[in-house]
Parts: structure tokens; C-alpha cells; sequence
């Protein structure tokens, strides 16, 4: 088995030509709004949910090119969210993934659009590949995509953040709003992974439940790195949440109590992972780089 760093190296570059692929060509009519998908959506980003997608697919032997067109439609999902999410209506933000925001290098209808259509091609792709020999659990894993993106997840999570600012929540109630706005889709690029291979119910329950963790881990880091990194080392506008008077696990328990919270998910996240193995260790890895990364 190949290092680490090596393996993340390898299945980014290889994502990165699977998107290049799967996107609308730039000179495709209309020509601005397919150069603007690609804009926002290559050449940038951890692609921390492809890689957890194709840490599933070694544990369960499903093939790669099935895979990564799951992970692709899971990380367009994504990409329309942060073209969406930087808007003026929104969060208002001039800087992602260390370039401007979609918005600010077209204009905000054309960012608009970029996330419509993005969000369009990720269901397109579920629909338009083979990726599981049974046509109902394919029917699923749509449906595991859509409730992740919509009012019962991604978006649904997104409006809690809106109605938040300015108020104090609770733990549990922070916590409600991150497993919906930024734990449903990394929950999805893991069970997507795991549907194009064939597990059984227990196993998809115990990678939910890692999923689960490590998609709450993920946002508690994003919160502490938003309050101590620089907008540089970050690749987006730092200190942003606290500028704007959002609730987050710093403002609400600390630096100190906030990472230790990030410990405790980590462990619970790899105690979910007990049972699969050497299988897992893709998973255990991405976990670790998940809590400890600086970006």
C-alpha cells in the first residue's frame, strides 16, 4: 500500500481529469456559462469528499470508474454550493479556494446559473451511469444525493445558518445545523461510494456513523481554523463567520474546547470503522487529515 500523502496526490490528479472530462467543454454554447462552471469547480479544493468516496470503493472492491462519477456528482453538489453560498444574498464573499468567488470574475446571474446547472449534471451523471447492477439501489443512490442536498440537508442547513446570525445556540442545536449543511453531503460521497460496491446494512450503518462524525469533525476544524489561520494559508476570507456574527463551536465553547470536540469525533469516527480492517485504513488516514489538517 502506497504512503498516504501518495495515494491523496494520486486520486486528486485523476479526479481532477475526471471532472475536466465530465464538465461542459468552455467553448460548448453557452460558452460563458460552461466557462464559469468550470471556473468554480476545477483546480481547487481538498476534494476531501471524491477522496472519502474512493477510500469506500477500496474497502468494498467497487470499481473505480464507478466510483468517481459518484464522486463527481457529489462534489458538483458541492461546488454549487460555495458559487451559491459566496453570493452577495448569501455570505457576501469576494475570495474562494485562493481566487475570486464565481460572482465577482463573471457576475452574479451567471453565478446563479453555475450552481443551477451544476446541481443539474450531478443528477444527470447518477442517472446517465451504470453504477450498480441493481437498478433499484441506483434509484437509491439518487435519492441518498437529492434528501442530502435539499431542505433535509445541505440546503436545509444553509437556511438555519441564515436564520442563525446574531443568536446564540445551543450545542445540540449547532450540531442539528452542521450535520444538515456540511455533514449530509460528506455522509453522501460515503454511502454513494459505498452503494457502488455491495455491503450489507450493518456496514453501511457503521461507515453512516463514521460518516456522521467525521462530517461534524470536518466543520468543527473549519470553525477553529476560521478563527486562527490567515485568509492565505486558508484560500478564503478568514475570520469571516465572526465578522458576519455567526454562531460557531468556537464563539459558543472556545478555541481549547472546540478542538478537544474535534478529538472526541475523531475517536468516535474511527471506533465506527472497528470490524472492516485493513480495508479501512484509507478511511482511518482521511480521518486523521481531516482533524489535523491546517487549511
Amino acid at each position: 500500500m502506497s504512503d498516504f500523502s501518495s495515494w491523496v496526490s494520486t486520486r486528486q490528479s485523476r479526479f481532477e481529469e475526471v471532472l475536466k472530462r465530465l464538465l461542459p467543454a468552455a467553448d460548448t454554447m453557452p460558452q460563458r456559462l460552461h466557462a464559469a462552471m468550470r471556473y468554480s469547480v476545477l483546480e481547487g479544493g481538498k476534494r476531501v469528499r471524491p477522496l472519502l468516496a474512493y477510500a469506500v470503493g477500496e474497502l468494498n472492491n467497487a470499481p473505480i470508474e464507478r466510483v468517481e462519477i459518484a464522486a463527481a456528482a457529489v462534489e458538483l453538489i458541492h461546488a454549487y454550493s460555495l458559487v451559491h453560498d459566496d453570493m452577495p444574498c448569501m455570505d457576501d464573499d469576494v475570495l474562494r479556494r485562493g481566487k475570486p468567488t464565481c460572482h465577482i470574475e463573471y457576475d452574479e446571474a451567471t453565478a446563479l446559473l453555475v450552481g443551477d446547472a451544476l446541481q443539474s449534471l450531478a443528477f444527470h451523471l447518477l442517472s446517465e451511469h451504470h453504477l450498480n447492477d441493481d437498478a433499484a439501489k441506483q434509484l437509491h443512490m439518487v435519492k441518498l444525493l437529492a434528501v442530502a442536498s435539499g431542505s433535509r440537508g445541505m440546503a436545509g442547513g444553509q437556511a438555519i445558518d441564515l436564520a442563525s446570525v446574531g443568536k446564540q445556540l445551543t450545542l445540540p442545536e449547532l450540531e442539528q445545523m452542521h450535520i444538515h449543511k456540511t455533514g449530509a453531503l460528506i455522509r453522501a460521497a460515503i454511502l454513494l461510494g459505498a452503494h457502488c460496491g455491495d455491503l450489507n446494512q450493518e456496514q453501511l450503518d457503521k461507515l453512516d456513523r463514521y460518516g456522521k462524525c467525521i462530517g461534524l469533525a470536518f466543520q468543527v476544524v473549519d470553525d477553529v481554523l476560521d478563527s486562527e489561520a490567515d485568509t492565505t494559508t486558508l484560500g478564503k476570507t478568514a475570520g469571516k463567520d465572526a465578522d458576519n456574527n455567526k454562531p460557531t463551536y468556537v464563539t459558543l465553547l472556545g478555541v481549547s474546547a472546540a478542538k478537544n470536540m474535534a478529538i472526541e469525533l475523531h475517536r468516535e469516527a474511527l471506533e465506527a470503522l472497528d470490524g472492516f480492517g485493513a480495508p479501512a485504513q484509507r478511511l482511518r488516514e482521511l480521518a486523521d487529515f481531516i482533524v489535523m489538517r491546517k487549511y
